[in-house]
Parts: C-alpha cells; sequence; structure tokens
C-alpha cells in the first residue's frame, strides 16, 4: 500500500490531484500557498480539502514509522514469517497493526507467562484443540515440583488459553464491533462528593446512564473533566453474557469435548481480566478523540470568526482597562497601535474622582486627536462606558466595548515584554485592548488561542491536535488578509506561508536595519530568505506605496509577466489596469492561458486586479448595550435586551448582554424551526436581541432564547 492508494481510500477527490496536492506538500508547500497559487494543479481544490490530505498524509506516515518499529521487533525475536510481513505491511491502520503485533509484545510477568514456565502450554493446547483428549486426565501427566495437583495444572491451561483468546484478531473484531453498537457510557458519583459545593456543576452525571453512540461531544467531555476531578467514576460497558456469547461463538468449535466448560472458563476469564478493560477504553478513547475533534472543530469555528472580526482600521485610540479599586489604566495609540501615553484615573468607588477623570479623559482626546474609545469588558467595564459617554468631547468619537479575555495572557507574555520592556502589566494590557478594536487579527495572534475565550472545553482536548488545527487557523487567517511587511509584527509574520518565527525575526532586524521594504524583490536580501520561502510568502505580503503597484496585491510575483502582457496588448501601464473595471473587461482571460495557467488563476488576477489589496472583512460598529442592566440582580426573566454573541458551542451560543456573566441561548430556543447546526443562526460577535427566561443567581447562570 502507498501513500496514494492509502489517501484515495479515505478521502473521495480525484486521483490527480491527490497526487499533485501530495507532491507540493512534499516540497514543502503550505496549505494557502497551495489553494491559492497551484488550482491548475490541484484541480482547484480549497484548503478544506487539501488540509485533508496533509492530515492523511501525516496519518500514514505514522502507518509507516509503527509497521517498521513492529515489524523490527518481531524480527528481533526471529518470530517473523513472510506470511506475518505480509498482513503487516498490507494493514490499513493502527490497529489491525497492533493486534498483529499482540502475540509478540513483550509482556510484564503475566498469568499465562508463570503457567508457560511451569510447561503447562502443551495441556492449554490440547484443551483448546477440542478433540476426544480427556484434558483432566491429562493434567496429571504435567504434576512436577512446580505443579502440585492437577486443579493448579487444569488452570494454569485456562490462563494460557485466556490470553490466546484475547489475542484472537476476530475475537476483537466482534468485541469492538459489539461495543461500537452497543455500549453504554455511566457516571456514578464518588462517595463522599455527594454534597461537594465544587461538585455540584456535574450535579446531573451523579447517576447517568445512556448508549455511548448518543452521546454528544460536550456530554462525554464533561464527565470526563468529571472523573479527572475525582468527582464521579465513568465506565463503557455492554452487556456482559452478550459478549460472552460473541467470544464463544468463535473459540467453540466442539460442544461435545470433554473440556468444553474450561474452554468456557477461559473465555470468560479472556473478557474479564483482559478483553474488557482493553476494548473497553479503546472505545472509550475513540470515543474521546472523536468528541476532542469536534470540540477542536468548534473552536476553530469560533477562532476563526474572532480573528476575522471586523476592524475599526488605522485610528487614534484610546483604550481602558477599567477598574474599581486599582483605577482604570488609560493608554493612548497613534494610527500604527505605537504608545503615545499612558495614565491612570480613579473615577469608580472607593476613590470616586469621576470629574477629574472626566477632565483627564476629554484632554487626552483632545491633545492626541483621539477618534475612538475603546473599553475592556471586564470588571467596572458598564461604569466606565457610562462615565465616557458623560463627556461632552468637541470631536466625534466612537465608543467601542471591546473583550479583553486573553489580555492579560499577552501582557505577562515575552513577546509583550519584548515589545514594552519598560512597561508594566497593566499598560501592556491595555494597550492590547485598543490594538484589537484596531485589527484584532494582528493583535490576537500574540494571544495562545485557548486564552481568546472561545471554544468548548479546549482544555480538555488532546492539547497537540488542538495546537495544530488552531495554528493552521490562524495561518489561514493571517494569509486570507494579507500582512503589510513594513508594520506587522514578529508574531503575525510568523504566520505568513513560509515565513515562520525565525524569518519573521530576521524580517522585522532588517527593517530596523535597512529602513522600508520597497518592493517584494527586496524580501530575497532579507538573511536567509531563500527562493522557497519567497515563493511561498511573497504574494501573502503587502507592501504599500512600493516601487511595484502589484506589490500591493494577492498577485504572485511569477504572474506578473502575465500582468505586464495584458498591459501591453492594451496599450496601457500596468497602474492603469489597477482598480479600472473598464479596462478589465477588455481582457480575454482564455488568451492567457499556458500548460501552467489555467482559467482559475487568471481570473483571480482579474479579481485582484479590480480590488487590489482589499480586505474581506467589515469594518467595526458600535454597539449599545441595555442601559438598565449592570449587574445579574438587573437581568429577570421575561425581558428582552440586545446582546452580542461571544461564544458558540454545539449544544447553543453564549451573548454577552452587557454585564459579567453572559447568557445562554440552548439550540432549542435560537429558531422557531429545528436547528442542527448553531453556526447556521449565529456568528461570533453578531448582533442580537435576546429574551430572559430564566435567572440563576446562585450558580450565575441566565437562559436566554431568541424565539420567544
Amino acid at each position: 500500500m502507498n501513500i496514494l492508494n492509502y489517501v484515495s481510500t479515505h478521502i473521495d477527490l480525484p486521483q490527480r490531484s491527490i497526487a499533485n496536492t501530495l507532491k507540493l506538500l512534499e516540497e514543502d508547500s503550505t496549505v494557502p500557498f497551495i489553494a491559492r497559487y497551484r488550482k491548475e494543479m490541484t484541480g482547484n481544490l480549497d484548503e478544506v480539502q487539501i488540509s485533508g490530505i496533509q492530515k492523511l498524509k501525516s496519518a500514514y506516515e505514522e502507518l509507516e514509522k509503527r509497521k517498521a518499529s513492529v515489524l523490527k521487533s518481531i524480527e528481533e525475536q526471529e518470530e517473523l514469517s513472510p506470511e506475518l510481513k505480509q498482513k503487516i505491511e498490507s494493514a490499513t491502520s493502527l490497529t489491525e497493526v497492533e493486534d498483529l503485533y499482540l502475540p509478540y509484545k513483550r509482556k510484564r510477568n503475566t498469568r499465562a507467562g508463570m503457567a508457560r514456565e511451569k510447561g503447562l502450554e502443551p495441556l492449554a493446547k490440547m484443551l483448546m484443540a477440542q478433540s476426544g483428549t480427556d484434558v483432566e486426565n491429562a493434567a496429571n501427566r504435567f504434576l512436577n515440583d512446580k505443579v502440585g495437583d492437577t486443579g493448579e495444572a487444569l488452570q494454569g491451561a485456562v490462563d494460557i488459553s485466556a490470553e490466546w483468546i484475547n489475542e484472537n484478531r476476530r475475537v476483537r473484531h466482534v468485541l469492538r464491533r459489539l461495543f461500537s453498537r452497543s455500549a453504554t457510557i455511566s457516571a456514578s458519583v464518588v462517595k463522599g462528593r455527594e454534597e461537594d459545593e465544587q461538585a455540584q456543576k456535574y450535579r446531573q452525571y451523579f447517576d447517568w446512564n445512556e448508549p455511548l453512540y448518543k452521546c454528544p461531544s460536550h456530554r462525554l467531555l464533561a464527565m470526563l473533566r468529571a472523573e479527572k476531578e475525582e468527582v464521579v467514576r465513568v465506565k463503557v460497558a455492554v452487556d456482559k453474557e452478550q459478549a460472552l456469547e460473541a467470544i464463544e461463538n468463535i473459540v467453540i468449535r466442539n460442544e461435545r469435548a470433554p473440556g468444553i466448560s474450561y474452554i468456557r472458563k477461559a473465555a470468560k476469564e479472556a473478557y474479564e481480566r483482559l478483553l474488557y478493560p482493553a476494548v473497553s477504553n479503546e472505545i472509550l478513547k475513540e470515543a474521546k478523540e472523536k468528541a476532542d475533534h469536534t470540540a477542536i472543530q468548534v473552536f476553530s469555528g469560533n477562532l476563526r470568526q474572532l480573528l476575522l472580526a471586523p476592524p475599526l482600521g488605522e485610528k487614534r485610540i484610546l483604550a481602558i482597562d477599567p477598574g474599581f479599586k486599582s483605577g482604570c489604566k488609560v493608554v493612548c495609540l497613534d494610527e500604527k497601535g505605537d504608545l503615545l501615553y499612558n495614565e491612570n484615573i480613579y473615577p469608580h468607588p472607593p476613590q470616586r474622582e469621576a470629574s477629574q477623570a472626566i477632565k483627564k479623559i476629554r484632554s487626552l482626546v483632545n491633545a492626541y486627536r483621539v477618534e475612538a474609545i475603546a473599553i475592556g469588558n471586564g470588571t467596572a467595564s458598564r461604569e466606565t462606558e457610562a462615565l465616557i459617554k458623560r463627556i461632552a468631547f468637541d470631536r466625534e468619537v466612537q465608543v467601542f466595548v471591546v473583550n479583553e479575555s486573553g489580555a492579560s495572557v499577552y501582557s505577562a507574555s515575552g513577546v509583550a515584554r519584548q515589545e514594552f520592556p519598560n512597561y508594566d502589566v497593566t499598560v501592556r494590557g491595555a494597550v492590547s485592548i485598543g490594538r484589537r478594536l484596531a485589527d484584532p487579527l494582528a493583535e490576537l495572534v500574540k494571544i495562545d488561542p485557548k486564552s481568546i475565550g472561545v471554544g468548548q472545553y479546549q482544555h480538555d482536548v488532546d492539547q497537540g491536535r488542538m495546537k495544530t488545527e488552531l495554528d493552521a487557523v490562524v495561518m489561514s487567517c493571517v494569509n486570507s488578509i494579507g500582512v503589510n511587511v513594513n508594520t506587522a509584527s514578529p508574531s503575525l509574520l510568523g504566520y505568513v506561508s513560509g515565513i515562520g518565527p525565525s524569518l519573521a525575526e530576521k524580517i522585522v532586524e532588517y527593517r530596523s536595519e535597512n529602513g522600508e521594504i520597497r518592493s517584494r524583490k527586496e524580501l530575497l536580501m532579507v538573511p536567509r530568505l531563500g527562493n522557497k520561502a519567497f515563493e511561498q510568502s511573497a504574494a501573502f505580503l503587502r507592501i504599500l506605496q512600493g516601487k511595484n503597484p502589484l506589490d500591493n496585491s494577492a498577485i504572485h510575483p511569477e504572474s506578473y509577466t502575465i500582468v505586464e502582457k495584458m498591459a501591453r496588448d492594451l496599450q496601457l501601464e500596468v497602474e492603469e489596469l489597477i482598480g479600472n473595471k473598464e479596462n478589465i473587461a477588455r481582457i480575454k482571460p482564455e488568451k492567457y492561458c499556458t500548460d501552467s495557467v489555467g482559467l482559475p488563476t487568471l481570473n483571480d488576477i482579474l479579481r485582484e486586479l479590480e480590488k487590489p489589496g482589499l480586505d474581506p472583512r467589515k469594518k467595526a460598529k458600535v454597539f449599545e448595550f441595555s442601559k438598565d442592566l449592570r449587574t445579574i440582580e438587573d437581568v429577570k426573566p421575561g425581558i428582552t435586551v440586545p446582546g452580542i454573541v461571544n461564544n458558540i458551542t454545539n449544544f447553543g451560543c453564549f451573548v454577552d448582554i452587557g454585564i459579567k456573566e453572559s447568557g445562554l441561548v440552548h439550540i432549542s430556543r435560537l429558531s422557531d424551526t429545528y436547528v442542527s447546526d448553531v453556526n447556521s443562526v449565529v456568528k461570533l460577535h453578531q448582533h442580537v436581541m435576546v429574551k430572559v427566561i430564566d435567572v440563576d443567581l446562585k450558580r450565575k447562570r441566565i437562559q436566554l432564547s431568541m424565539t420567544d
């Protein structure tokens, strides 16, 4: 089995597309680059399809690595027959490889191993042969100084037989199928935790039971988290009699064999001691992997929406990280997000210096020509917003409440210390809030995605797998927007196709030493940025007011000659094509097709010429929360209030209604019609009207509806 066959059996795409995509991936091409600039090779596959091939490529490589390790181990034991070697090499899954390896796996001192040391393996073979041999009489022949009586001899034979049954591939296959179809998952409270206050959030799982295949991702992850916190015990099981019957149907060939009772005993022991623990753990692990996949997909979808949130753009911003006792940290930022000024104000209790704070804010807005104010949505956010809206400014100033999740993580990070070595965490946090308003993508890439505040059980899933997925989402978002090579931070540059953290630092160093980069060609002068990195990255890096106007577009430098030819054929300069719909409409793309460049790429070029470097994101809009809500005590059932969707899960969405606690709109209350996918109804940052259904002050939970 080769990689092309493996991938083709797992994904329904043309073989030519798969083969060419695999070739490009082997050449270290990135997913964004392949999707955008190698459409003719891939048959116009999108990022999702290419990512699917990339994941299958990794799975194949992992499978082949494990096969090599298993073959080496069996060969060292001098047990590798040509038939076994062929079976292992033909295996299409890790489970199949492990089943083939199980009989040869080095084991610790097991009951079967001790029985073999006593010389009882021939007796076990007689037992499993199910011939007419009277095994009880035969057992007398195996008595020695290690085996005192026939009962001990027969038990040893049963122990060895149980191990053989455990290693039987057909038995394991049948049990896996039984567990997949019929397993139930149950949870029961750990004795002594019933009244524990910390355990009450898991109360519904104190006595829980349902079919495993029906258990949704969020519920399984919640139960496993409760087990990890030693609140409940989780168990996966099937009907024991049904499982034993399935095993006996395979291992019993002669119901009238003299030793049939011992075979049944061996089957029972094999199930209870070996098969049940192994298969139930395996099935639970598979269920957990599926739940992880679902949770990661939810998180990835939320992260993409968050990163692509509407930016305010290059504006002068005054940002406030609000607080009570410690005051509000105020910073002023210029159009590029550089820090101009910082100070503390104390408008709220206990100091109550509101009038001084109003004067200071008004003065700063005038002094630094502030165009917008960003207020973090944490403690004292609503009080600070109310204060700001009391100020009569001399100029038009927009006021935004900004989600500050993860700002504290950024402010204490190495990235923040490097950016602001002479300022403390409070200043860095406020700067992050302001920059998030200007450009969410550029600022959020500096923060571990798990700390951004969206997702579903993100700390409970496979962390390595999640990091890989989220890094891919960030890279996709960064490259879909494009990056200004002369202003981007190392964090942002590091996600550009073909760049990475090391080259990003080199680009920033080059900028510092040589001034602004004036053309894409100049990128090749950056130390260690070679032809491959240039090929992968150049079209995603933008140069504003550069020597070549195409350098501020998503047109790849390898296609510049095509654009120049189009312009010459129309007797125009390239500049006269850019943004000129009438001139672009005169171009017949078919005329420029070659063996390597087809209509998909040419049509992309024409679209980009029409709107070069266009940011696909919408612009940020001011949102007004209800003035009547300050705390959860103000929230009453029956009222309808405006809110912003700030998290999406499989079971519903959470809505910020302007207080500390977000409310939940359960999936059943999203619409008057059946909803299978929450994202089909709402998106992150969507402005919605919600009705309060219930308020639990003790647990600080709010139930909302979008249908009533």
